[in-house]
């Protein structure tokens, strides 16, 4: 979105697809490190954003990217589930999406007790008994706030804690304590119309423990969002998109940002510069490339 709203500024003619509305700050409750906000949610600082773009010409498509591809002529087309698209610029600003456990029972109880999403589905759990599986700030902030709604709340990590220490506190400050089982590996989800237990393995003695759940809330880190692009870009080891600091990859006129970028560090504020770092580096590229006015 940000990247959009600085080529609209360019008076260059942007679309914008996108398969779905604020990508991961939609599933965060609690932001208090976005510049000009003390606090606030995730949904409402993309409610902003949302508002901001519309307020400049940006053709809008919600549809799913599957392909990008370069023909004889330097022009890029852009393959989706709705359309085909032609541009002399591209920038990839696709995200990261949630990894999965890949275990027995995950798939199969998706929206019927295995969530990705303590913000979106937590209050569905009130007075349940749930379980965290992770131990990023995600994981931690998750128990967090399903702590409030829950009856009982069963972290699961895998080798301890790789979190912030304030996240680490707050968890230690709960009134109602979470359960945490560490050095643990989820094995399986149980259940029949729903889930109903959670299979875990001690990773020294191997011994197993079944808890009695009714939610499953999986935080173990994120995925990029680059299939589409597999075939044209440069993927380091994590599937990220290779850039330089300016945003260009290693096709000229190829440009990623935010997330599903190489970059070391994965913040609002940064996918946001990002952004406009890369809209700015696409219009000095067409400027050159294509004599723009």
């Amino acid at each position: 979105m940000t990247a959009a709203v600085y080529t609209a500024r360019k008076r260059l003619k942007a679309l914008m697809l996108t398969k779905e509305f604020g990508g991961q700050p939609m599933w965060t409750m609690d932001i208090e490190n976005y510049m000009g906000y003390q606090f606030i949610t995730g949904p409402e600082l993309m409610e902003k954003f949302d508002e901001q773009v519309r307020k400049f010409p940006i053709d809008i498509k919600y549809e799913e990217v599957t392909g990008l591809t370069q023909g004889t002529d330097g022009t890029f087309h852009v393959i989706s589930d709705g359309g085909k698209y032609q541009a002399q610029a591209v920038i990839v600003a696709s995200g990261k999406r949630p990894r999965r456990l890949e275990v027995p029972g995950e798939a199969e109880f998706i929206g019927r007790g295995v969530s990705f999403c303590a913000t979106c589905d937590g209050p569905l759990y009130a007075g349940k008994h749930v379980a965290v599986v992770g131990g990023g700030n995600s994981a931690l902030q998750a128990a967090i706030e399903l702590s409030g709604v829950a009856e009982k709340v069963y972290l699961i990590s895998l080798h301890g804690y790789n979190a912030d220490p304030i996240v680490i506190e707050r968890l230690r400050e709960l009134t109602k304590p979470v359960i945490e089982f560490s050095g643990y590996t989820t094995t399986e989800i149980k259940g029949s119309e729903a889930v109903e237990s959670l299979i875990i393995s001690n990773n020294e003695t191997k011994a197993q423990t079944e808890l009695a759940i009714q939610g499953v809330f999986v935080e173990i880190g994120l995925l990029p969002n680059s299939e589409f692009c597999q075939d044209i870009l440069a993927f380091n080891k994590y599937r990220e998109v290779v850039t330089d600091c300016r945003t260009r990859t290693n096709i000229p006129g190829l440009f990623a940002a935010g997330d599903v970028a190489n970059g070391p560090d994965k913040q609002i504020v940064i996918a946001a510069g990002d952004g406009a770092k890369a809209a700015m580096v696409a219009y000095e590229y067409l400027l050159h490339k294509h004599g723009i006015k």
